[in-house]
């Protein structure tokens, strides 16, 4: 008998690999001969289809991978909606690299955080978006499929051909996810279109303004969204600039998780996550205001009435009830028809211009990732119907949601339209998934410059030997002092693990509890006329009415790690696709948080 050859664990975890490419469906060239992790990036500079398997002159970044074994029975594939970027090249990304070790932060004035929209979008230049070429009922499915490819292809290569790489933002590839705002905007009467208030401009493309008001006719709603997160007198500011400059809008102010401004907030409360018990979606900030805009805009065509009623029943049974527990508020309440629409609502349906068919009213919700959108439609409904997630494309294809009988909710996929932002920028807004950030930590020193990260998290500089000595600081220090705060550290020579570090805070920042405002233009100059705006002291009364008094609310020290604690999807992701140290982190034996158990400050999903 042939004596056995030794199998080493290299060999296994290449067997492992192997097998997994051979799920996935991946060719035999595509086939990587080195580690998981650096397999996947060759992998990734190597794939460059779009999602209808043509190559384009682009290297594109395919995020969110799901785990796949073909198609399913209906030919629907997980990974058709998955977002797609432009990859940066790896000299970039040691460029930055390097500059976050070198560039010494400096802060930066009030007026450097005014922000405004000519100058992030340039209307009238080719930062649009795609628009669904023209279509007959004489053309079959594959004429129409080919040639709304070869209109994304002619629109990408337009961007592309004007403005280099390094000026544009991250933006949607992927034009399975564009034909979903398509449909989107083919179904609705009214279009709900959701912004961050900490960076509206961000989420405010000009050119679906005018698409929306212009082409279709259709009434457009700003929502400025995450108002709890802003200063009122800000709020207040941003509302009248789009006033000012779009005067077909219909602003609304929202948010899911009202509190009391007048409240003082703690500094040290960064560390800090408030849990809410109780009825915490019906006292969404909001509905009321979002009722009165569909009400003037149907002028009596659609029968609006159970929705008010709707509201009343809300409010007071949030009234009545106090703290009866997240499972008891799950099952209260009227079921929502809920309809998930997949590739069959993708097949060739002519736009129907008939307003309100049928008496209902269909509002459509689109904007960015990370804007709020399937909360704002938890807020409405009065309890979780939709799945929310700190994960960028998270919503992978539009559903339908019946408020009342009269009032149906769709749900769009975040989009992200091309534009001249920072990609620093867009990181902090939480439109490009943190656990697969090549590089982080360009995106910490630009928070770091806007806002006193050092003071708020009571850093200590890892080259200061005196604590009250001045030390100059750059984006790599702030990473590994926080790295030392934490106990970050790697496996292999327990350095500190600036990338954990620099995930950590850039969570903090997506989250709010680093939180960094834009302004609108001229708002320095005017701050304190806004501070003492009538509709500043409204706002303010208002939050306070229906902020969380009757609800039990605690707060808990967490641990702030480089891992999504709510998906398990983005811990694979990060594993196979995340361009961190060669080390692999993990707590550090005899840090800081010695003499404690290490395994109490772990989450349930982070053991």
């Amino acid at each position: 008998m042939p004596r056995k050859k030794p199998f080493s664990v290299k060999q296994k975890k290449k067997q492992l690999q192997d097998k997994r490419e051979r799920k996935r469906g991946l060719q035999d060239g595509l086939r990587s001969s080195s580690n998981s992790r650096s397999g996947s990036r060759e992998r990734r500079e190597e794939q460059t289809d779009t999602s209808d398997g043509e190559s384009v002159t682009h290297h594109i970044r395919r995020l969110n991978q799901q785990p796949s074994q073909g198609l399913g029975p209906r030919g629907y594939d997980p990974n058709r909606y998955r977002l797609h970027f432009e990859r940066d090249s790896r000299e970039e990304v040691e460029r930055r690299k390097r500059a976050a070790r070198e560039q010494v932060l400096q802060p930066v004035s009030a007026e450097v955080l005014e922000l405004d929209i000519r100058e992030v979008y340039q209307p009238g230049s080719v930062l649009d978006f795609p628009r669904r070429p023209p279509w007959s009922y004489e053309m079959s499915k594959e004429q129409l499929m080919s040639q709304e490819e070869r209109s994304f292809q002619e629109y990408l290569g337009k961007i592309h051909g004007a403005y280099s790489s390094e000026k544009l933002s991250y933006f949607e590839h992927n034009l399975e996810t564009w034909r979903q705002l398509w449909r989107v905007l083919e179904m609705s009467d009214i279009v709900l279109l959701i912004t961050d208030i900490r960076h509206p401009v961000v989420n405010f493309p000009p050119a679906l303004y005018e698409y929306v008001t212009g082409e279709l006719g259709l009434a457009l709603v700003l929502v400025l969204n995450k108002v709890d997160l802003a200063p009122p007198a800000l709020v207040v500011a941003w509302k009248h600039y789009f006033h000012q400059h779009y005067p077909q809008l219909h602003v609304v102010l929202f948010t899911s998780f009202p509190r009391d401004p007048r409240t003082p907030q703690d500094p040290s409360s960064v560390l800090k996550k408030s849990r809410r018990r109780g009825r915490g979606w019906t006292r969404a900030l909001g509905p009321e205001q979002l009722l009165r805009a569909c009400e003037a805009i149907t002028v009596g065509k659609v029968d609006l009435s159970s929705w008010r009623e709707k509201i009343a029943r809300d409010v007071a049974g949030a009234t009545w009830g106090n703290g009866s527990g997240e499972e008891e508020e799950e099952d209260d309440g009227p079921a929502v028809l809920v309809e998930q629409q997949t590739d069959s609502a993708m097949e060739p349906s002519g736009p129907t211009r008939e307003r309100y068919k049928d008496g209902v009213v269909t509002i459509g919700c689109v904007g960015f990732p990370n804007v709020g959108k399937s909360s704002l439609i938890n807020g409405l409904v009065g309890r979780k119907v939709v799945s929310v997630s700190r994960t960028p494309g998270h919503t992978r294809y539009f559903q339908t949601y019946f408020l009342t009988p009269s009032v149906k909710l769709c749900d769009c996929p975040g989009l992200i339209f091309p534009s001249l932002l920072p990609r620093q920028l867009q990181v902090l807004a939480g439109i490009y998934p943190i656990a697969q950030i090549q590089e982080p930590y360009t995106a910490v020193g630009y928070l770091a410059s806007r806002i006193p990260v050092q003071a708020l998290l009571h850093l200590r500089h890892p080259e200061a030997e005196d604590p009250s000595a001045e030390h100059p600081w750059c984006a790599w220090d702030i990473c590994e002092a926080w790295a030392e705060k934490r106990g970050y550290k790697t496996a292999k020579a327990a350095r500190n693990d600036v990338y954990r570090a620099a995930n950590s805070l850039l969570r903090l920042a997506v989250d709010g509890r680093l939180s960094l405002c834009f302004h609108p233009p001229g708002y320095s100059e005017q701050k304190g006329t806004w501070e003492s705006h009538p509709e500043t002291t409204e706002l303010v009364v208002l939050q306070g009415r229906v902020g969380p008094a009757g609800d039990e609310e605690e707060e808990e020290e967490e641990e702030l790690s480089s891992s999504c604690e709510e998906e398990g999807e983005e811990d694979r992701d990060a594993d196979e696709e995340g361009e961190g140290d060669e080390d692999t982190p993990t707590s550090a034996p005899g840090s800081s948080l010695a003499g404690r158990n290490p395994y109490a400050l772990l989450g349930e999903d982070e053991c």
